[in-house]
């Protein structure tokens, strides 16, 4: 289930071992991007993708929309 997080909540769950994974773009993702994260590009994300991922461990999803 998704649920929204502010900065802090995020803060406490990466330290609490969530997965931290940024779905923008790679070149995007290889500019900038928080300490620790992965790379899973939303426009290319697959299912298989997501199989990868432990559903009962915390995974922490974001991205960053200047426009």
């Amino acid at each position: 289930m998704a649920t929204r997080v502010d900065i802090d909540r995020m803060l406490e769950l990466v330290g609490d071992g969530a997965v931290l994974v940024d779905v923008l773009p790679s070149a995007l993702f290889e500019e900038v991007h928080l300490p620790g994260a992965r790379s899973l590009p939303l426009a290319t994300m697959t299912r298989a993708d997501l199989e990868e991922y432990d559903r009962g461990h915390p995974i922490v999803l974001y991205c960053f929309d200047q426009h």
